[in-house]
């Protein structure tokens, strides 16, 4: 009787997790709608809710009963008026005169409540990276400062430039929208889109199973944002069928977690980050995504030439004829579900702005999947209402994730930290611009590990990109450079997030699969250093000059991948593979004498291989160059 009436507990608090999760997406569709209220209102129900709902949610689940232990509901409680503390006395907070008007004992409790809640909500979400690292700030806030802890405390739980900052303000307009039509999407059939759309465009090529990954995860993760989430929706598939076809499952899952890293770089969403940097630029969504596409397409075409040349190397042939779908049925039975995309995409070319184009498309997905029959029977009360409580529950983390990043953003700005280290970047330099960006690359990538590419890339705008502005870089430029090294950290060892998610499914060794997912990303590490040198491979300048700089950098990152990979139109010597890749970076670097120097390096290195490639049998070939390794 007593575990019949449990269970009863547990189906009614499900429910009513459900109804809140689906209430949220509806309270931030109909702000979107209605119009946004006052920051503090908005950014505190948002973060009030996030806060309560991880307590609710998390840490749970023992003997497959759904309810929380006493202790959390209890916190799940107090974090929800913490967070609206400064929604509820509105008066209150405007009449005072901020960092001037004490706090009272109340607004002191408030606030620690609600920075320790944050910082335990944060781990329980995305794990214990950024909250120590907040927590490391507020450590040499409160002892290697002179600024008084309740001035600490009011920037962070008080004013907008702490919790309730940009990165939740953010959160709670852009990001929240694009979520939920990711969630929206991916139930009415868009995910099986691109799946099919990728083996009919790839899947009958040389290693096409990891070409099929390529692109899958290239077009999925734009959507969704996040290189984990994406390893482990798109890799059940690709991972096995690139194995069955020959690569090694270091190089399987290695594959799925650099292409699946790249589709954050990638718009129209770029890890849900890209709105947080059209607000610090000051500048359209529509700029930055048009300012980030370029270095997005080197980098997938570095990876779609390096899984090429892989192939190539190793024999390993196309997708089974099974498995493989004629692109014309692809469209036919499933085209129609790019509307959405090409909805949102119209919007912010008209000028509309991003919540209003994500409502556009969030509108037009569910009419679009019923256009057809093939994908009609999607579109049901039950997929709906599960979108959008899987669309709340992806918020919650970067919810979460941006109110811990708005931790260290505030005590940067209220201790000065930000300028300071900006100072020692410039100085370790000594003003010498390639190594502040070294600096700053090692920086970043130690900064974002284990970290999100939103709170990753927040941290890093206050503590980097000052020091390399001062240096003389765009700002365009000086932001996707930080950027990228936020979201590189998820395929570069040791905290390599993607890589763990990918060898889940693979099960290679772990080190293995970073070697490997290090050389078909290589691209992603030299790509920033271009577009800083070179800001018109993010089209900036005459049509003239982009063209022939786009035209050089693609061929540099083909010749960087043949190096790596070993093989260019034959089975590489070592000499030959060491003068391609000085040819790669005479590519990449931008003058023309250097070009046109690594242009006869590049001739003289495939010469022997254009010379004998007709008359060395496959037998010869592996006598006369290092065998591909296993």
């Amino acid at each position: 009787m007593r575990h019949t009436s449990t269970s009863l507990y547990a189906q009614i608090f499900g429910l009513s997790i459900k109804v809140i999760l689906v209430g949220m997406s509806l309270y931030h569709i109909y702000i979107a709608l209605a119009g946004t209220p006052g920051p503090y209102i908005l950014r505190g129900i948002h973060v009030a809710l996030a806060v309560s709902l991880i307590f609710l949610t998390s840490n749970y689940r023992r003997e497959s009963v759904a309810i929380p232990p006493w202790y959390d509901m209890i916190l799940a409680v107090i974090g929800l008026f913490a967070a609206l503390y400064p929604s509820l006395n509105l008066d209150y907070i405007f009449s005072r005169f901020i960092y001037v008007d004490p706090l009272t004992t109340r607004d002191i409790i408030a606030s620690i409540t609600l920075v320790t809640l944050v910082l335990e909500a944060a781990r329980r979400a995305i794990g214990p990276a950024l909250p120590i690292t907040a927590i490391c700030f507020l450590v040499y806030a409160f002892t290697a400062t002179n600024t008084l802890p309740t001035v600490v405390l009011e920037q962070l739980a008080i004013t907008t430039e702490g919790i309730f900052g940009i990165p939740i303000a953010v959160s709670a307009t852009y990001m929240v929208l694009f979520i939920i039509f990711g969630a929206l999407v991916e139930r009415m059939g868009i995910g099986q889109l691109f799946m099919d759309f990728a083996v009919a465009l790839t899947g009958r090529q040389a290693g096409g199973p990891a070409k099929v990954a390529c692109v899958t995860s290239g077009m999925f993760g734009s959507v969704s944002g996040s290189a984990v989430a994406n390893v482990m929706t798109t890799g059940t598939f690709t991972i096995p069928l690139i194995k069955r076809m020959g690569f090694r499952p270091a190089f399987a899952g290695a594959t799925e977690a650099v292409a699946s890293t790249g589709g954050q770089i990638m718009p129209p969403v770029m890890g849900a980050a890209a709105f947080v940097m059209a607000e610090y630029l000051g500048i359209g969504y529509l700029k930055v995504a048009m300012y980030a596409i370029t270095p997005a397409l080197l980098f997938y075409v570095a990876l779609f030439f390096g899984i090429h040349f892989a192939a190539k190397r190793n024999n390993v042939g196309s997708v089974p004829e099974e498995d493989q779908v004629p692109l014309g049925r692809v469209l036919k039975e499933r085209g129609h579900l790019f509307i959405p995309l090409v909805v949102i995409i119209g919007a912010l070319v008209l000028g509309y702005s991003a919540p209003y184009s994500a409502m556009c498309g969030i509108a037009s997905v569910i009419p679009t999947a019923y256009l057809r029959k093939t994908t009609r029977h999607y579109v049901t009360l039950r997929n709906t209402i599960d979108a959008l409580e899987n669309g709340a529950r992806n918020v919650l983390p970067i919810a979460a994730a941006c109110a811990c990043a708005g931790i260290v953003v505030g005590v940067i700005d209220i201790t000065g930290i930000g300028l300071s280290f900006s100072n020692f970047v410039i100085s370790a330099s000594q003003d010498i611009l390639v190594l502040a960006l070294l600096l700053s690359m090692v920086a970043g990538i130690i900064l974002g590990m284990g970290m999100p590419t939103t709170p990753a890339y927040i941290v890093q705008v206050a503590l980097l990109v000052p020091a390399l502005t001062k240096l003389g870089v765009q700002a365009e430029a000086a932001h996707l450079f930080v950027f990228y090294f936020a979201i590189l950290s998820a395929i570069t060892p040791p905290v390599a997030m993607a890589v763990y998610a990918a060898n889940t499914l693979s099960k290679a060794k772990i080190w293995e699969s970073s070697i490997e997912a290090l050389k078909l990303g290589a691209a992603g590490f030299i790509v920033p250093f271009m577009f800083v040198y070179e800001p018109t491979i993010l089209l900036q300048g005459e049509p003239m000059r982009i063209a022939l700089v786009l035209t050089q950098a693609t061929i540099g990152v083909i010749v960087l991948a043949a190096a790596l990979q070993q093989y260019m139109f034959a089975p590489l010597r070592r000499w030959q593979q060491l003068l391609l890749f000085v040819t790669a970076i005479s590519f990449i670097y931008p003058d023309w004498r250097v070009t046109l120097g690594g242009s006869l390096v590049l001739l003289i290195s495939m010469l022997p291989i254009l010379l004998n490639r007709q008359s060395l049998s496959a037998k010869s070939a592996q006598k006369l160059y290092e065998p591909p390794r296993q």
